[in-house]
């Protein structure tokens, strides 16, 4: 699942190329990790929400632990009760430049990113809502893998050419679940030596050191 992408383009930018009106003093970092504000077109209006639901757990007590937010929403998930109202009432665009896979073996996990050859903003099919604890949050919906990263996992981003941008926001649930596909379109890929836990690079054979890196979506709810 993606829990890490990038979004280099400033509001106006990205209001003009999805023709909407920009959100005044919208602040969002390139980098978009789960529970940071990144940037997406909901209600005519390129705007910041929190990127992932809270997913309230309870603890060993029955007490409530903190939220976590659930940052993918899989395609074949969508029907269910914690994801059903948003998808047949709030879907959105999420503009992307590249979203990052952890690859590697365990403990020394490396960033890989992937985008979309010949094309520097896209979008992804989203969903957003209302909720208590974040203000409005936002989600990714995942289909499954193409060939180019399936090596790496099972799931991708459902990636929305420019021509079923509209259709995803406002055509009938029936119809908008037919756009959630796996993307034909080409990828560019590049792996690095970036830890995915974000502290330092991946020490080059036969050096010492370095932190342990770590798949980030281990930690987040399987329920999905």
């Amino acid at each position: 699942m993606c829990n890490l992408y990038r979004m280099t383009k400033g509001t106006a930018e990205v209001a003009a190329l999805f023709e909407v009106l920009p959100q005044e003093g919208a602040n969002f970092a390139e980098e978009v990790y789960p529970g940071y504000s990144g940037l997406v077109v909901a209600e005519g209006r390129a705007q910041t929400m929190t990127w992932g639901f809270p997913l309230v757990l309870k603890g060993r007590q029955g007490q409530p632990l903190k939220p976590k937010p659930v940052t993918n929403a899989r395609d074949d998930k969508l029907h269910t009760r914690f994801w059903k109202d948003s998808f047949v009432h709030r879907r959105c665009l999420v503009p992307v430049t590249c979203w990052a896979e952890p690859e590697g073996k365990a403990g020394q996990m490396t960033r890989t990113w992937y985008g979309i050859e010949g094309v520097d903003t896209f979008a992804v099919a989203g969903l957003w809502r209302e909720s208590p604890e974040w203000g409005r949050v936002y989600t990714l919906v995942m289909a499954p893998a193409c060939e180019q990263m399936v090596d790496v996992h099972d799931r991708m981003p459902v990636l929305l050419p420019r021509r079923d941008w509209s259709r995803w926001i406002e055509a009938a649930p029936e119809e908008a679940f037919g756009l959630c596909v796996t993307s034909p379109a080409p990828l560019t890929v590049e792996r690095t030596r970036r830890l995915w836990t974000g502290v330092g690079d991946l020490p080059a054979s036969g050096e010492q050191g370095g932190e342990p890196g770590g798949d980030t979506d281990e930690t987040m709810p399987r329920l999905l």
